[in-house]
This record gives structure tokens, sequence and C-alpha cells, in this order.
């Protein structure tokens, strides 16, 4: 309908009824009532003539239409009887009154809500009776205004008529291109009046402004929970409705909020629309840009009342405030569990339900976060986003670069209230505190154990599949664990990372640095509770406690043997397979063990780096060094339990425990004889195949026992270690200066049972056993004729063993 006949000219009307009397045509008639006659009429003229077009246009019942413009009229004044209306003359010749304001009539309040055009108060009106009167079709969606259901109608058509001129993006709204723009000249025209920050939306500094005052208005009518925006209440009450409309068109899945459904989108569209000016990088949400962003410029804008520590999210801000109210919003719904944070939630509900919904395109592997999914995919691109300012170090995880940091700053903000040890990371502390809580979440499906980490369990399961999923590239070795296959591939680049401050001595595992740092502090934090023994890593309490549990989880699959340690496991297991993956590069020769391979390589190399502090003797093994160093202390821990004597090393004790109980489980598959000792066993089957491994570098003699190699090489150095303390006079055998010291002492051990004689030297004794038995051993092969001593039977043949190198 056309504007009333009666203009702003002919009558002057002030300016701001014009505006009246224009958006009076959003009714169905002028929303104008005044008490003069000659007004109305020209009211309801304009009506009749506007009917009057519309029925030579499109051939209606015009006469009945005209019929009913009164009753029209009437029904409208109904509509209307509820306001009270404020106008001013037309002019002097004109008695006719415009309205200049509305006031809503309210018979329990005289404070009225004032509405300045009739389209506000129509928009009023529908807002009171919730009335929504416009409905589309195909989605049944309905609403209260006539421009609402315009611009709906425009996502069903995919309509865009507003587009920009510098980025060509288009938009169904009007008013959504006017804000776009503003991302283009940068222009902020609203400006907060309590901190002066200015904003490209009005609705920004609405919500603005609520920080300040504190108001929320909207208020949720099942848990009293209040919001300062209606859209955050609409998004809230879905928690309690289960409601969600927004339907993913490629994958089904729904969602409570549009945002989420557009942020959604993107995932397969792969758009990313918000781009970084500094480095370039693009992001799918508006959100993580402006996170992005304050890493370039360092800005945290949230600062906590409590601490005045700042964070660069509002939302970091949120859940840092309930570490000081202790407050826990998220509460799980299968366990009494609750969290402070969402994402914990979140984290700690697919640990129960197992479920994994993000999965990669590279490789079939599945995630329970998204964040997971993101760290694992830089595995594939080789992507290192997180760069250390101190350092030329980068990596693909935050956690890992803050890990970091500390060892430049050795700053470690998160402390544990119960033992006050400190960490760098949040994460760690909150792993740390299960120690004290004895909390094990996480169990296995296949056995009874539970673990307080999650990646403890993913490494325990690997024992019952027997999944190896990391493989090395140079030898084909695969591993359980990534850790695992890192350190192993130090082995062949030779690289060491963790260097001790004291020595210059550097390894290739931080568990290796730590062991031998103790021996430049002595310090060893972790007791045992039982015996109270320290040790200085708290995983050799765990294997050391097991002594007193007789705890042995790690058991072999092809006989029923069990192990305190996985390691043991792992060489018992190579006794079955007949792996030995430990080869010689000199030789050739392989071993089940690598540390066999290391004292192994010391036989050609000549290496002996471990050193004697009381005397200069060196050795190749260090507990080879252990032993020695008791016979300076005069330490023997190994105890009989039948007698009284005591031994520096436990094979001999061992060995002494079978004079006791006859007992020698170790038989020869040739000869069957029995020995008290396994390490004996395998020096007499030498015996049976002939075989000497250790070869003399001097000359071509070998020898099936090292110690023998031991005593031969002493015959080319003229070594001579072994010294009487009474008349230095030196020996190549310690046995040798054993007996010689019964010379200066008198000790004559070794008894005879059928008389009283005694000897110093067991050779004796058993020579002189032989005058009592007349057993004569030693035949000469030429004649029958025997003897008692070898040395007879050497003196009747007239065979001479050592010959001059000086004369012939």
């Amino acid at each position: 309908m056309e504007p009333l006949g009666i203009t702003t000219d002919d009558c002057g009307i002030n300016s701001k009824y014009k505006d009246i009397l224009h958006r009076s045509s959003m009714l169905s008639i002028p929303l104008i009532r005044c008490d003069d006659p000659v007004f109305n009429g020209i009211i309801k003229e304009e009506i009749t003539e506007e009917i009057d077009h519309r029925s030579f246009q499109i051939g209606t019942e015009t006469e009945d239409k005209i019929n009913t413009i009164d009753k029209e009229i009437k029904t409208e004044v109904n509509c209307i009887d509820c306001f009270a209306f404020e106008g001013t003359a037309l002019s002097e010749s004109n008695s006719a009154d415009i309205i200049t304001n509305c006031l809503r009539k309210n018979p329990l309040d005289n404070n009225c809500d004032k509405m300045s055009t009739a389209s506000k108060l129509r928009k009023h009106t529908s807002t009171q009776t919730g009335e929504k009167t416009y409905e589309y079709e195909d989605c049944d969606q309905a609403f209260s205004r006539k421009s609402l259901l315009t611009i709906h109608t425009r996502i069903h058509a995919g309509e865009k008529p507003y587009k920009c001129d510098d980025c060509d993006k288009a938009f169904s709204w009007k008013s959504l291109l006017t804000e776009h723009i503003r991302t283009h000249t940068g222009e902020k025209p609203y400006i907060c009046n309590s901190c002066e920050q200015a904003f490209s939306y009005k609705s920004s500094l609405i919500r603005h402004t609520k920080r300040h005052t504190g108001e929320k208005p909207f208020k949720c009518y099942i848990c009293d929970q209040a919001f300062s925006r209606k859209s955050l209440l609409t998004t809230h009450t879905r928690t309690h409705t289960g409601e969600k409309p927004y339907i993913c068109n490629t994958c089904d899945q729904a969602f409570s909020h549009y945002s989420s459904l557009i942020n959604h989108t993107r995932t397969h569209t792969g758009e990313k629309p918000f781009k970084c000016d500094t480095c370039d990088q693009a992001f799918s949400r508006k959100s993580s840009l402006k996170y992005h962003t304050s890493l370039h410029t360092g800005e945290k804008p949230f600062r906590c009342n409590d601490c005045d520590k700042t964070f660069s999210r509002i939302s970091d801000l949120k859940c840092h405030i309930r570490m000081h109210t202790g407050e826990k919003p998220y509460k799980c719904n299968n366990c009494d569990k609750a969290f402070s944070d969402k994402s914990n939630l979140t984290r700690h509900t697919t640990t129960r339900t197992g479920e994994k919904l993000f999965k990669c395109d590279d490789c079939d592997k599945a995630f329970s976060q998204k964040s997971n999914l993101k760290c694992h995919t830089r595995i594939h691109t080789g992507e290192k986003l997180f760069k250390c300012n101190n350092c030329d170090k980068a990596f693909s995880r935050k956690p890992s670069l803050i890990s970091h940091t500390t060892t430049h700053t050795g700053e470690k903000p998160f402390k544990c209230d119960t033992c006050h040890r400190a960490f760098a990371l949040k994460n760690t502390l909150e792993m740390h505190t299960t120690t004290h809580t004895g909390e094990k979440l996480f169990k296995c499906n296949n056995c009874d154990e539970a673990f307080s980490r999650k990646s403890s369990l993913i490494i325990h399961t690997t024992t019952h599949t027997g999944e190896k999923p990391f493989k090395c590239d140079d030898c084909d070795k695969t591993f359980s664990q990534k850790s695992n296959l890192k350190c192993h591939t130090r082995i062949h680049t030779g690289e060491k990372l963790f260097k001790c401050n004291n020595c210059d001595k550097a390894f290739s595992r931080k568990l290796s640095l730590i062991s031998h740092s103790t021996t430049h502090t002595g310090e060893k934090p972790f007791k045992c509770d039982t015996c109270h023994r320290a040790f200085a890593l708290k995983k050799t309490l765990e294997i050391h406690t097991r002594i007193h549990t007789s705890e042995k989880p790690y058991k072999c699959n092809s006989c029923e043997r069990a192990f305190s340690q996985k390691s043991h496991l792992t060489v018992h297991t190579r006794i079955h397979t007949g792996e030995k993956p430990y080869i010689c590069n000199t030789c050739d020769q392989a071993f089940s063990l690598k540390s066999h391979l290391i004292v192994h390589t010391r036989t050609h190399t000549g290496e002996k780096p471990f050193k004697c502090d009381d005397c200069d003797k060196a050795f190749s093994q260090k507990s080879n060094l252990k032993c020695h160093t008791r016979i300076h202390t005069g330490e023997k821990l190994f105890k009989c339990n039948n007698c009284d004597k005591a031994f520096s090393r436990k094979p001999s004790l061992i060995s002494h425990t079978t004079t006791h109980t006859g007992e020698k489980p170790f038989k020869c598959d040739t000869c069957h004889r029995a020995f008290a000792l396994k390490k004996t066993l395998e020096i007499h089957t030498r015996i049976h195949t002939s075989e000497k491994p250790y070869k003399c570098n001097s000359c071509e003699r070998a020898f099936s026992q090292k110690s023998h190699l031991t005593v031969h090489t002493r015959i080319h150095t003229g070594e001579k270690p072994y010294i009487c303390n009474t008349c230095d006079q030196a020996f190549s055998l310690k046995s040798h200066l054993i007996v010689h010291t019964r010379t200066h002492t008198g000790e004559k051990p070794f008894k005879c049972d059928s008389c009283d004689q005694a000897f110093s030297q067991s050779s004796n004794l058993i020579r002189h056993k032989k005058t009592h038995t007349g057993e004569n051993p030693y035949k000469c092969d030429n004649c029958d004729q025997t003897f008692s001593r070898k040395s007879h039977l050497t003196i009747h043949t007239g065979e001479k063993l050592f010959k001059s190198d000086t004369c012939y």
C-alpha cells in the first residue's frame, strides 16, 4: 500500500512522523488511531483504492472485500486497544492527531515499554504473544515477521544477492555483507564506554558490555543457570532436551548448534577461510586463528583475579579459575567422577566406551580425540609447528615444547600437594597424583591388571597381542613402543643426546643418564619400604619390590616359567627361538644378550674400563670389579645357611652349598657327569666339543676357559699380580700365593682321614691318600709298571717336557 495521501510537505508533519506513515504498510491496515473522522476517511479511502487496484489485476471479489473494510478497521482498533498514543496536530488547519509514541498499557505496571515506530510495535506484540504467522512450506518453520521468512527462504534457495566487491563473497542478508566489509576496512565503530575497546559488530559490543555489568538476563527454566546471550541459553537448553536440529548432508551427523555444523562441514570440504597475516597458516575456525595470532603477538588479555596469571583465551581462564574454586561442572553419566574441563570429561568417557571416531586418512589408525588425530597426522607430514625461542629445536606437539622449554628455564609451576614435587606440565602432575591415590582407571580386557596411565595399558596390551607396529628402517627390527624404536635407532646413528654435566660422558637414553648422575651425587631418592634399600630410579625400585612380593607378571608362552622383569622374559624367550640378534663385527660370533656381546668385544679390543680404586687393576666387566673390590674390603655377602662359611661371590656359595646337599642339577649329555653350576657344565662341555673360544693374541694357543687364557697371557707379559705381604714374593696365580702364604703361617688345612698327617695343599693330600689305598693310576705304555705319581711316571719314561731356548 502507498503512503497516505497527506504528505509532510502539505501539512508540515514532523519528519519522524513520516517514518511511521511509511512503516504502517507492514500491517493489514494503517496502525494509526485518531478521533478525526476526516483523517479516518482518508485511511479507509487508501485501503479501498489498494483493494480496487489488486482486484483489477487478479479479479477477486472486490465488493465483498470493500464491505469488510469497516470490520477490519474495527478489528485493528481492538488489536491496539491496549496502546495509548501521544500525538501532535498535523497543522493548525487540521484537527487530526498523528502518533509519535505508542505506550503499552500494563494494568500491573505503570512503567511501559516505548515503541518509536509501528514496526517495532508489531515486533513487540509478537514477542509478547509468541505468535508466528509466517510459515515456510518446505520445512514447517514459522516466523513472527515477514522479513525473517524472506531471509529464511534464501537458505533453501541458496540465494545470496549481496556480494562483496573486494573478495566476491556473497551473503543472503545485507547486514551480513555490511559486517563482512568491515573485515576489509578494519572499521570498528562500536566502542565500549567502560574500557574503550572497539568492535566491528554491535552484537559484539553488547556481549562485551555484559562482562562489565555481569548481566545474565536469560535463565534456564530447568536448572536455573543464567546466560548473557539468548543464543547461549538456546544451545544450553538442547543439553537437556537432546535436540540436534542441524544435520550434515555428507555424513548425517547431527549438531545442536549451527556454528558446529559449519565447522564440521569444513572437515569434508577442507575449507580454511581464516588466514594468518604473519605466517600464511590457514584455519577452519576464526577462534583458532585468533588463538594462533596470540602466539605471534604474545598477547594474553585474560587475567586471573586470584593469582594474576594471564591467558590468551577466555576458555583457558575459565578452566584456570576452577582450580581456585574447585568447581567441577562436568559430570560423567556412568560414574560419579566430575571434571573441571569438558575436554577431560570427553577423554574420560571415551576410555570407558572405547569409541574412536577420528580416523587417519593416511593409515587406518583411529583415535578417540580429534587433538590426538592432529598430532598423529604430523607424523605423516613431518610438520613441527612449535619452535623453541632459545634454540633451533622444533616439535610437533605443544606439550613437548613446554617440557623442552623447562630445560632452559628450569621452571616447574605444577606442584604436588602431597609430596611437594614439582612438574613442568599439568598432565604430568595429574599422572603423578595417581601414585598417591592408587587410582587405576585403565583396566586390561585380557587380564585383571589395571593401570593409572592409558599409555601403560596400551604397552601392556601388546604383551597379549604380540603387536610390534614400530619398525626400524635399518635392520627391520620391530618394537611395541615408539620410544623403544627411538632408542634403538641411536644404535645405528651413534647419537648420544643425554650428556652428563659433571663429566664428558654421554648416553643415548635419559634413564641411563639419570642412573649415571647418581655416581656423582650419590642421590637415591626411592627407598624400599621392606628392606630400606635405596635406588636412583623409580623403575628400579618397582623391579626390586617384586623380590619381596614374589610377583612375576611376565609369563613365557612356550613354557610355564614366569619372570619379574620383562627383559628377563625377552632373554628367556630366545632359548626357545634360538635367536641371537647381537653379532660380533670382528669374528661373527652371535649372542642372545647385548651385554654378552659388549663383554665379548673387549676380548678383541682388550678394553678394561672398570678400574679398582685401591689398586690399579682393571676389568672388562663391572661384576668382576665388584668381586675384586671385596678382596680389599674383606666383605663376604653370601653366607651359607648350613655352616658359618661366607663367600664374596654368589657362584662360590652355590658351589659350596652342594657339599651339604650333594645336589648337582646340571648334567652333561655326553658323559652324564653332574655339576652344581650351569657355568661349570658349559666349561666341561668344551672338553667333548674341543671348543676353545679364548685365543691368545701373542701366540696361536687357544683355551676352553677364559681364566686359562688370563693365566697363559702372564707368561708373555711376565705379570705377577699376587704379592706376598710377608716376603714380597710375586706370583702369577692367586692359588700359588695362597699355597706360598702357608709356608709363613705353617697352616696345613688338608688332613688325612686315615692318619694324623696334614698338608698345605690338597694335591699333596690326594697323593698321600694313595699310600693308604695302594692306588697307582699312572701306567707306562711300554711296560705294565704303574706309579702313584705322574712325576714318577715321567722319570720312568725319560720324557723331557721342558726344553731350553738357549742350548740344544
